[in-house]
């Protein structure tokens, strides 16, 4: 491949902040890719830069992020809202060039690696189901239910009666009027944090939204997780995650497309699960899913170009498409996955052996 850098500035950019400047030098045409794509360039520097061979210099901007990352981390209430604003209120025809039908922005889960974007997110509802050990009548909790697609599905296919909140008042509006249009009756969606929850629910799920949580607020979250289900209640988390041990959040990501939020290692997660009284019945770990979800993601946000720029500003545009690119080749080769973590109050809520997850969900 071939980049042509049109502005000297940005070799120094470079040698001091490598991961921030690509991005920036991108959006803002002074990077151009004269053979390759975008996606060639992010994947070449993911492949020979990886954890533990950083340059020096990258190494020591690392390390100072990892010392005052939590206090970009702390997501109080006013800033977890302002946050979620920023990037999930944007304008639901620009998600709508690039997710499936049902707007799942969250991984997919490519049973055999041959499927489609929109097959890959069914199966990823059934498999979630599955793993909530549904029955018509229960109640249950969506935390972070982005446009509503789970929480219909799960109301239409399993009958039980789903609350979903979110915190972005443009996928409420979305996914009130959707329920609304597709007649779901027992399923109703509010603009309101986790943390001011207080009814009890047979099943809770958190698909996509703990990323936003910050390391600071995880003892809440669980342990509002733990007030909010019933004794015999079953949770599942869905979140991506390290595969490498604690680390900090790429420095475009959290400037540019999830300010305040941070993918954890498991290390990070299971101290607060304990502590809250909640058992984990079962952690599933998929890898290289959400590699190929954002392949699809990023197809056909190109694809859709003309668009997009239509949408949004064309620099507007190049950032996304550098993220998509960027997150497409960090889960391919910096060690991210996606944890699902099912959760129980009591040790015998969840069944014994993990055969009814794939009977279920492969049906």
């Amino acid at each position: 491949m071939a980049i042509h850098f049109r502005d000297e500035k940005i070799e120094r950019a470079l040698v001091l902040d490598p991961q921030l400047a690509i991005a920036e030098g991108y959006m803002d045409g002074v990077i151009e890719i004269e053979a390759g794509t975008i996606y060639d360039l992010v994947a070449l520097f993911a492949r020979n830069i990886g954890q533990g061979n950083l340059p020096h210099l990258m190494q020591f901007a690392d390390k100072f992020r990892f010392l005052t990352r939590l206090s970009r981390q702390m997501n109080n209430l006013r800033q977890a809202k302002r946050n979620v604003s920023y990037h999930y209120n944007l304008p639901a025809s620009l998600y709508s060039l690039f997710l499936d039908k049902d707007k799942q922005y969250s991984c997919a889960y490519f049973q055999k690696g041959t499927e489609s974007l929109e097959e890959a997110q069914l199966a990823k509802k059934r498999h979630i189901a599955a793993k909530l050990c549904l029955s018509p009548g229960q109640s249950l909790l969506d935390i972070g239910c982005g446009w509503g697609g789970l929480s219909l599905f799960l109301a239409r296919e399993e009958g039980v009666k789903v609350l979903g909140i979110t915190l972005s008042e443009e996928q409420l509006r979305y996914a009130k009027a959707r329920a609304l249009s597709e007649e779901t009756p027992d399923v109703s969606f509010e603009l309101t944090d986790y943390r001011k929850v207080t009814a009890c629910f047979d099943r809770i799920v958190s698909v996509g939204m703990f990323e936003h949580v910050g390391l600071p607020n995880y003892g809440a979250f669980f342990n509002k997780v733990h007030e909010c289900l019933k004794e015999s209640g079953i949770a599942l988390l869905h979140t991506i995650g390290r595969l490498s041990g604690p680390g900090v959040t790429n420095p475009f990501i959290e400037k540019y497309i999830f300010p305040g939020g941070y993918a954890p290692a498991l290390s990070e997660i299971a101290p607060s699960i304990e502590a809250s009284g909640l058992v984990i019945t079962d952690i599933e770990v998929l890898r290289l899913h959400y590699a190929e979800t954002l392949a699809c993601w990023r197809r056909n946000f190109e694809n859709a170009w003309d668009k997009a720029v239509k949408i949004m500003p064309e620099r507007f545009c190049r950032m996304w498409q550098f993220y998509l690119a960027g997150c497409e080749a960090g889960f391919r080769y910096h060690n991210l996955a996606v944890f699902q973590i099912q959760l129980a109050r009591r040790i015998d809520a969840a069944p014994r052996t993990r055969d009814y997850m794939y009977t279920a969900s492969h049906t």
